[in-house]
């Protein structure tokens, strides 16, 4: 090959390694605008669709092995006729598998979910723990298939998050890329566990990211749709509940009781949510006074558990066979009430035991419940405008639901494509937005951000109140050696007044400094002991504060109105 060729080919080859580059560059950095990022947001939904498909089976055939079952979808009456001690043994075993694994593969013994991804969207571009988020997806399968009363979504949205984490770290993405892979992999697990496309990816954009923003819709639908057809690859185009054919509003005058409805359903979310976590303050009392090891909580709300099913076999699982009887109005009103009452003590017991699993399928049971109560004392009362009471039934599943999540609207659609039943639409709407009121009042808007709250991380209130605690001190103060530092006789007087931060605090902190003392810059420090000197590492004045928060602001703003 001659000189002038070579030099040619070596332009060639370093213009396509250029071009490869900037390629790379763009879908890190812009990756929701792009073609070539949908593809990625297709192989993310196969794979966390295929990951809530595996789980869902795995539990299903691990149930049918201990409890000697051949259709889980009946547990609870195949259950009745199984021995009292076997009955109460399953769930112990299963606690405490559950609890030496949380206890060896988390930092806190505490079993991740929705919440977790929630803050991972909001405050970690798009992350969460991988490493907790295997050990939970395990435990959460020992307890779903071995007795717990809770269900499998918090888990598979969970997993789907730690495959978007592990693509996200593997290319490097920023945070609004990272963002829309987490909402792909939500839309897919939620779309493939309940078969309910349009509902998985608008759970991806109401519940996790919390906006909709036009630029993460296109791949989180195709995300979904991935999700939805593996679904449907192995249970076909079925509906995971069948509603009866006579679910229609006889007259419009039946509207005020679905109002009344909703209130009482927003009344029963609240109590449901308040009850696990009093009940999980309680047991963390009790571990604490006890000096019982972590590892043996969830064997503990085992024990408890199992006690409960041998007179209540309904409480075990996700409770689909007891939703189903009450979505077709075959429990009396008294049997209503038993299993409400006993469903929320166990899903109490469930979360507080730290044993890990999702709200959202007890609240569609409990909702269920609530509705059909509701409607046979309605229907009894007034029965010359009444409706059928399996529409009660079906409003009540969705009003309970949608206070529970926070999310009226992917709730609603759920409702729909869980029972394919189209035509109640202004009943369940009604109720649903009666609930979300009153319950977005009374708690921290919903379960998993009310879960945040009681951790210290306020995503309730919006942007304006988490974006400070996205900012270490460190990383905005001015050093000693800054052109434009503070006198540094000036910082040891402060300190001296008590007036300083610690470099590892976040804005959040440092702030309500600002507020009370009215100076231009506040000393930053390093504690290194509890009786050592302060040393003194620069100082953060508060226009700094005040432009990160701001560019933090707008890059918010420009993310979800883009």
């Amino acid at each position: 090959m001659s000189a002038p060729d070579r030099s040619i080919l070596s332009q060639q080859l370093a213009l396509a390694v250029t071009a490869c580059k900037d390629g790379w560059h763009v879908l890190r950095h812009r990756g929701p605008n792009q073609l070539q990022f949908w593809f990625i947001a297709l192989a993310i939904g196969i794979a966390a669709g295929f990951a809530a498909l595996f789980f869902r089976k795995g539990i299903e055939a691990l149930q049918a092995f201990l409890y000697g079952t051949e259709d889980v979808q009946y547990l609870h009456t195949f259950a009745s006729s199984l021995p009292w001690y076997w009955i109460l043994v399953i769930p112990i075993v299963g606690g405490l598998v559950t609890g030496l694994i949380l206890h060896n593969f988390t930092k806190d013994g505490v079993a991740r979910s929705v919440a977790d991804v929630i803050e991972g969207a909001a405050l970690r571009d798009g992350r969460v723990g991988t490493r907790a988020g295997v050990a939970s997806a395990f435990a959460s399968f020992i307890t779903l298939s071995t007795g717990g009363s809770t269900g499998r979504e918090g888990p598979v949205v969970h997993m789907a998050a730690v495959i978007s984490t592990k693509v996200c770290r593997w290319i490097k993405a920023d945070g609004v890329t990272g963002r829309d892979l987490l909402g792909c992999a939500v839309a897919a697990a939620v779309s493939a566990s309940f078969n309910a496309p349009i509902a998985g990816a608008l759970f991806a954009l109401e519940v996790v990211l919390r906006h909709f923003a036009v630029h993460a819709f296109a791949p989180i639908v195709i995300a979904s749709v991935a999700g939805t057809v593996i679904n449907r690859l192995e249970f076909g185009d079925v509906t995971e509940f069948m509603a009866p054919d006579t679910n229609e509003l006889v007259f419009y005058q039946e509207l005020p009781a679905f109002l009344i409805l909703g209130l009482l359903c927003g009344l029963v979310a609240v109590v449901l949510m308040r009850a696990i976590f009093w009940t999980d303050d309680l047991g963390t009392a009790f571990q604490t006074r006890t000096g019982m090891p972590r590892w043996l909580r969830p064997a503990v709300a085992g024990a408890l558990l199992g006690a409960m099913a041998i007179f209540y076999p309904h409480i075990i699982g996700v409770g689909y066979e007891t939703t189903s009887l009450a979505l077709t109005g075959q429990l009396a009103l008294n049997e209503v009430v038993v299993f409400i009452i006993m469903k929320t003590a166990a899903v109490a017991i469930t979360m507080a035991g730290r044993m890990g699993g999702g709200v959202f399928s007890p609240s569609l049971m409990i909702g269920a419940l609530t509705g059909l109560g509701f409607g046979l004392v309605a229907t009894g009362i007034f029965p010359d405008v009444s409706g059928s009471v399996t529409l009660y039934a079906l409003a009540g599943m969705g009003a309970v639901a949608a206070a529970v999540l926070g999310a009226p609207i992917s709730t609603t659609l759920i409702v729909f494509e869980l029972t394919g039943d189209w035509q109640t639409g202004l009943a369940v709407m009604v109720a649903v937005s009666m609930s979300t009121a009153l319950s977005s009042r009374l708690v921290d808007r919903s379960f998993f951000l009310t879960q945040l709250e009681r951790r210290g991380v306020h995503l309730a209130a919006g942007p304006q109140a988490y974006l400070l605690a996205m900012f270490r001190v460190g990383s905005v103060m001015r050093k000693p050696d800054d052109a434009r530092a503070a006198d540094e006789a000036r910082c040891w007087e402060m300190i001296g007044e008590g007036i300083y931060v610690d470099q590892n605090a976040t804005l959040e902190a440092a702030m309500p400094i600002f507020d009370r003392t009215m100076v231009r810059f506040i000393p930053v420090v390093t504690l290194t002991g509890e009786n050592a000197a302060p040393e003194l590492q620069g100082a953060l004045f508060h226009v700094d504060a005040l432009k990160a928060y701001n560019r933090a602001l707008a890059a918010t703003a420009a993310e979800e109105h883009s």
